[in-house]
């Protein structure tokens, strides 16, 4: 296993000045930039966003580290404590569900609310077969990564979409940390560690994602969390900030703005 990495505050990106302080992390294809179409919509006067880069993405593309959601977990708790929050919500966007998973798990009592985005669930995502070689080959086969990315949103979008999408992953991401990545996400299982936990958690899914449904969502988040409820969001796939971006807005602030 080797040693444990000590926490990086990973680079950010701050919107807004409001005094709910939140924390909205990314997923697996992208960096920070997942969140690029929503920023115009958000409230700044109600809420602070800080955007973080995950390791090996985006501004920490060549950081080390490990690559896992446990490591990146420490690292978001470091963020807080470097930004002087003692208490804040959290976002996550598919892998990013788990990595803020990890957060609830180190330390339930700063998290206000959490919100999962087409969120990865604590037990991971089991693949095998072609579809682990799909994924495992993404790191060095950007076709594959396309593949991905179109399948999980039903098949519906723009070739040119498409492209950009892949080419942002591939600009935005070290290849072996993506690939290190993959294994944390899909193959860990930390459940026991978040069941049972009392934040406030909505998970949004997009209808046409065919992988982390509104099915897989009742049988792994909402059994978990005491106090947790589900939306669906018809016209979305797996990328409801770029498919959607006003709905996932209105999805996202609805529930937190609740927390007075």
């Amino acid at each position: 296993m080797g040693p444990i990495v000590p926490p990086l505050v990973p680079p950010y990106e701050t919107v807004g000045d409001g005094p709910h302080r939140v924390m909205a992390v990314h997923g697996w294809f992208s960096d920070r930039a997942a969140y690029a179409a929503m920023l115009p919509h958000v409230d700044r006067r109600a809420f602070t966003y800080v955007l973080p880069d995950l390791r090996g993405y985006g501004e920490a593309r060549d950081v080390p580290g490990r690559f896992t959601t446990s490591e990146a977990g420490r690292d978001l708790l470091a963020l807080a404590d470097h930004l002087g929050w003692d208490r804040f919500s959290l976002i996550g966007h598919s892998m990013g569900g788990a990595v803020v998973q990890r957060v609830v798990a180190a330390a339930p009592h700063r998290v206000r609310r959490l919100v999962g985005v087409a969120p990865v669930p604590a037990s991971g995502v089991p693949m095998e077969g072609e579809q682990w070689e799909l994924f495992a080959s993404a790191a060095e086969r950007p076709e594959n990564r396309r593949a991905i990315i179109d399948l999980t949103t039903g098949n519906r979008h723009p070739a040119a979409w498409l492209d950009l999408m892949v080419r942002h992953s591939v600009r935005h991401s070290d290849a072996k940390a993506f690939r290190a990545w993959l294994d944390s996400w899909a193959l860990e299982d930390f459940h026991e560690e978040i069941s049972g936990a009392e934040v406030p958690v909505r998970v949004v899914v997009g209808a046409h994602d065919p992988a982390l449904t509104a099915d897989v969502m009742r049988q792994t988040w909402l059994r978990w969390y005491a106090d947790a409820e589900l939306i669906e969001l018809p016209c979305a796939g797996h990328y409801p900030a770029d498919e959607t971006p006003l709905e996932l807005v209105r999805a996202v602030e609805d529930f937190i703005a609740a927390d007075a």
